[in-house]
């Protein structure tokens, strides 16, 4: 039988109080082992959505957040991923892993189904396939409806409340090429693309707010949770990261359309493809050199590339293994790539690989090859300074280049500005990380994901989870929020 899930100590979100294993007889039980950072994890929410939605009375879906890194087992931070992804099931935080421990889970992701009379059926570790387990489900209702074991009832949800404001949970920013200063910013919440001026005033937005895959004029078209973005002189490209797609704002009509990507989660990436039939997975940062287009590939764990001539998309580095060994570009493996950025001779690409809390590079050249920076495997991390060795980071989501030997982090699970210094080998806080704050009320920065250098005196962090961007002004040691 199920081991019980309502637990002492344990906090529930999306309902009003612990639901006992015992009060769910008589409907079927999916248990979805997760955490928030995990790619794959992420890829399962819409297919458990289907199944919620096919059968609000039948099927009773409970998330049990089980943290990997540090920053996960913050109620706040798991508050945030719950609004983020739209999950209106509930959840149960379980910091310290009871539960996982209890059903003998062993990997993110992992389903474990129990039946309408409380005993377990089976795990699925790993994430399914959408269609099969939707299918499988299928089965088993029909199953508990011909041995009447069923007994419908729709559990009372209380998802929630979204966070309101100009920004819900931005994602990357990046400048927009042109007569005057101004930026693009990925505002994933509200599933559209924003154009600021220099003072952080919006000037315009693309897509409808609505979620959804669909091409056309700005206020038409649709984007899933888009998290990054690059433009050029003509076009702001953007990784429309639900919906696993590339697609192209044209600069001067506003029109959207898409460049790869099917709306379908995508295989691992191999020989060269036309872009607008291979389905990618997650891709979440572009960056641009000439007619290449460079994406983060975080779901099949890769670096992929969109010709813009002809419209193809290849692996551009990364096996689809997730771990983090380096060397030539088609056999080393990555681990979620999610932060790109290019090297102002425009020969060494810059990654942040999310789940090994590293920072890494390619080079663009003849042979390229993964390298290293910071990071030794998918469950080292911290918040640690010094050579590049030792120091740690938490789950980095961002990076950019600053001169000609510097990168600097958003380092997302330690909600903080890292440095790195290419010359001297070693990883700082930002500056030193003393800076006064300037706004009428301070708040202290939040899981960020994005950052950009505006200028020799101007950095601009995207911090995602107060849904603002700040500048900091390294002359005078001091920062406030820019935009929100």
């Amino acid at each position: 039988m199920a081991p019980e899930i309502a637990r002492p100590g344990l906090q529930w979100f999306n309902v009003a109080a612990p639901l006992p294993i015992a009060s769910l007889r008589g409907r079927i039980v999916i248990l979805d082992f997760w955490t928030e950072g995990c790619i794959n994890c992420i890829h399962i929410i819409p297919t458990l959505r289907r199944i919620e939605e096919r059968y609000p009375d039948k099927v009773v879906v409970i998330g049990v957040h089980s943290p990997k890194f540090a920053n996960e087992k913050n109620a706040a931070s798991v508050k945030d991923a719950i609004r983020r992804y739209e999950i209106h099931h509930p959840i149960i935080h379980d910091p310290k892993m009871t539960i996982w421990t209890a059903y003998g889970v062993q990997a993110w992701p992992t389903l474990v189904v129990i039946g309408a009379d409380g005993s377990v059926l089976g795990q699925i570790p790993g994430e399914p396939d959408p269609d099969r387990l939707v299918g499988a489900i299928d089965n088993l209702v029909a199953q508990s409806e011909s041995a009447k074991t069923l007994q419908p009832a729709q559990l009372k949800l209380e998802p929630l409340v979204e966070p309101k404001g100009r920004f819900l949970f931005p994602g990357k920013l990046k400048p927009l090429p042109g007569a005057q200063k101004q930026w693009v910013l990925a505002d994933g919440g509200h599933n559209q693309i924003v154009v600021l001026d220099d003072k952080g005033a919006e000037l315009s937005r693309y897509g409808n707010g609505e979620a959804g895959f669909v091409d056309g004029t700005a206020d038409k078209a649709r984007f899933n949770h888009p998290q990054g973005l690059i433009a050029s002189n003509d076009a702001i490209y953007v990784a429309d990261t639900e919906n696993h797609a590339i697609r192209k704002i044209d600069r001067a009509t506003g029109t959207i359309t898409t460049l790869a990507g099917t709306g379908k989660r995508g295989l691992v990436l191999s020989v060269t493809q036309p872009g607008k039939t291979t389905a990618l997975a997650s891709p979440w940062d572009l960056e641009l050199k000439g007619d290449q287009l460079f994406f983060a590939n975080a779901g099949t764990h890769q670096l992929g590339v969109l010709n813009l001539k002809t419209d193809d998309v290849e692996q551009l580095a990364g096996s689809g293994a997730e771990a983090i060994t380096d060397g030539p570009a088609a056999e080393a493996t990555l681990a979620q790539p999610s932060g790109l950025s290019i090297s102002h001779d425009r020969n060494t690409l810059y990654f942040a690989d999310s789940e090994s809390s590293a920072i890494r590079s390619l080079s663009l050249g003849a042979d390229p090859r993964v390298t290293t920076i910071v990071g030794t495997g998918l469950f080292d991390f911290g918040w640690i300074n010094g050579d590049f060795h030792t120091a740690r980071l938490q789950h980095p989501l961002g990076v950019t280049v600053d001169g000609k030997n510097l990168l600097l982090v958003a380092d997302t699970y330690n909600s903080a500005i890292r440095e790195i210094d290419l010359s001297k080998h070693v990883v700082t806080d930002f500056d030193g990380g003393a800076y006064t704050c300037h706004d009428p009320v301070c708040i202290p920065t939040r899981e960020p994901a994005g950052i950009t250098v505006a200028d020799a005196d101007r950095i601009l962090l995207v911090d995602t989870g107060n849904h603002r961007i700040e500048e900091y002004r390294p002359s005078a040691k001091s920062y406030h929020t820019w935009a929100r």
